[in-house]
């Protein structure tokens, strides 16, 4: 485009933004302007109106299917039905006013981008916040975004963004063999933005849908959400940088340089993804798995995510375990093929206690507990004679250790020193008996006393 004709449309630009504002202007004194209010007031009610009436019809109908796309659907026309609704009443009217001639439009040409705007500005917060979990961060983006499209509002209405856009374009300069500007810089940032969220926001239903699926393993369905996340966000990175126009043979160097990083500082964190896809892809621990790491972390796996472990102790303290030493370390896993978990409960008795007894008592009171399973049965055992008693273990099987073994160990253990209080059996405990032969001897008299 010749430099002429740049002037020419940066002058139009100028003269059609301003004359937008003179014109409102001047309708103000103008009596037909009141009818131009009146109307505009009119389609922004009914728009409201047929918005909410809409939306009350798609959301009973979305519960009655409880569909993704439908759910998401509804909630993205919640935000958008009204501007654009309204967009639609107001192009409508002022197609007619200006037809029939009924009184100025001014008014009207400064409502439509106005609109425009609102509805990206919804747009943008809504796949953002289906994009990110909720924090503060969220908030202060939601913010920053809605800011700018404001911001980039008024300087298109006003004819500033022509000479700002100008103004970044001069300020270049060459990284390599590419030429950039500010401006190839700036709309380079937004349409990476922009790609990602939507990269990002695609993922998150992806993911949903996935975890949804219960005939999939929870494993597959964790690893393939986060290939799914993963190739998505790389590919609207290259997708977006090929739009603005920057080469992608240009990250080489970049690439090199992340790889001699990973080689030398960020090994062990590569080390733990790598070992986080290798869990989730072989599932040798899956969530919900009991497993003992050593012998004060013994707890359920709540989260498998690519760098980590989150293990739920059964005092309820989360652990925080890298990948890297789930796979080169040696981990018990209670429930890996079968979730019945052995107990043992040893029990000592005094000599001369009928045994059958002692052990029929034992047995029901493991029999009594809900959560004792009836298959196999629990056993008593005759261990060991003692020094002071006959050692008794009781073994049962359960199928959920993820709810606490505390519990049931304590119900189990009172249950069996009742029976054997009401049926006079006895546990021994430690005694000793000292006899002193010849009494003190004479040195000993005077200190005693």
């Amino acid at each position: 485009m010749s430099e002429v004709s740049k002037m020419s449309e940066t002058a139009d630009q100028k003269a059609t933004f301003a004359s937008l504002f003179v014109d409102l202007w001047r309708d103000l004194h103008d009596p037909g302007f009141l009818w131009q209010v009146l109307a505009l007031f009119i389609c922004l009610a009914l728009a409201w109106g047929l918005a909410r009436y809409w939306l009350r019809q798609e959301y009973a109908r979305s519960n009655a299917e409880h569909g993704l796309l439908r759910a998401f659907g509804t909630g993205s026309l919640k935000r958008l039905a009204f501007p654009l609704l309204s967009l639609l009443l107001i192009l409508i009217l002022r197609k007619t006013f200006r037809y029939w001639e009924l009184g100025p439009v001014s008014l009207m040409d400064l409502a439509v981008p106005l609109l425009l705007s609102m509805a990206l500005v919804r747009t943008v917060i809504y796949v953002v916040h289906h994009a990110f979990a909720p924090s503060s961060l969220l908030a202060t983006s939601e913010r920053f975004i809605a800011t700018s499209i404001w911001i980039g509002l008024a300087l298109h209405l006003s004819g500033l963004a022509t000479p700002l856009i100008d103004m970044l374009q001069q300020v270049s300069f060459n990284v390599g063999k590419q030429h950039l500007d500010l401006w190839t810089i700036l709309t380079g940032l937004v349409t990476v933005v922009l790609t990602v969220l939507i990269a990002l926001w695609l993922s998150g239903i992806i993911e949903t849908r996935l975890l949804a699926k219960e005939r999939i393993d929870a494993s597959i369905r964790v690893v393939l959400s986060r290939l799914v996340k993963a190739v998505l966000s790389v590919l609207a990175l290259l997708l977006s940088l090929s739009i603005v126009g920057i080469d992608i043979t240009a990250l080489s160097v970049f690439s090199g340089a992340l790889a001699v990083g990973l080689g030398f500082g960020l090994q062990k964190i590569a080390s733990n993804y790598v070992s986080g896809f290798i869990i989730l892809l072989d599932r040798s621990i899956r969530i919900g798995n009991v497993i003992a790491v050593d012998p004060l972390t013994t707890g359920v796996v709540t989260q498998i995510t690519a760098r980590y472990t989150v293990v739920r102790t059964l005092t309820g303290t989360e652990v925080i375990i890298p990948n890297e030493f789930l796979v080169s370390n040696i981990v018990r896993n209670e429930s890996y093929t079968d979730s019945r978990v052995r107990f043992v409960l040893s029990v000592q008795v005094a000599y001369g206690t009928d045994l059958d007894i002692a052990m029929r008592l034992m047995g029901e009171a493991a029999r009594a507990h809900q959560r004792v399973l009836s298959e196999p049965p629990p056993q008593v055992l005759l261990m060991a004679f003692a020094d002071s008693g006959i050692n008794l273990d009781l073994l049962f099987w359960i199928t959920d250790p993820e709810n606490g073994t505390g519990s049931i160990r304590s119900a189990i253990n009172l249950a069996i020193w009742r029976a054997f209080r009401e049926n006079g059996i006895q546990i021994p405990f430690p005694q000793r008996e000292v006899r002193l032969i010849g009494g003190l001897p004479s040195t000993v008299a005077p200190a005693a006393e």
